[in-house]
């Protein structure tokens, strides 16, 4: 009955620690209990009777919503890829602009590098503004 209990301490990880939560952590692993030792009784092998079991527990979704347990919002990061694509590109474009201007000034190759660059802050800025938009 280990298995079914182990089970069970995986799937409350991430629900916070209470005396709800416990008592109701006992109660589900005393059913199961329950079903394996039903299962066993109509022929079945233990291993298979928790599998079982387990199985037929099913998910945890509904009760984490009936415990209130919020489901962490994931952050909208296109904003941030949006701002750190222009500050790199800038600093890459004057790289190259430096690179161009002190080593060969007398003929402008540093043009279809940038060309090149300005497509990451161009890319993000559509993701960003299809999330915008999306919303």
């Amino acid at each position: 009955m280990k298995k079914i209990k182990n089970h069970i301490d995986e799937l409350f990880k991430d629900i916070p620690r209470n005396n709800e939560t416990e008592m109701v952590k006992q109660e589900i692993i005393q059913n199961l209990e329950e079903k394996v030792f039903y299962l066993m009784e109509h022929g079945k092998e233990e291993d298979d009777a928790i599998n079982k079991a387990i199985v037929e527990f099913g998910d945890i979704e509904d009760l984490k919503n009936e415990l209130g347990v919020k489901e962490p919002k994931n952050k909208n990061m296109a904003k941030l890829n949006l701002e750190f694509s222009v500050w790199g590109s800038s600093l890459i474009i004057a790289l190259f602009l430096f690179i161009n201007l002190y080593y060969t000034p007398n003929t402008i190759w540093a043009i279809y590098p940038i060309f090149a660059i300005l497509w990451w802050p161009l890319s993000m800025y559509f993701v960003w503004s299809r999330k915008k938009w999306s919303k």
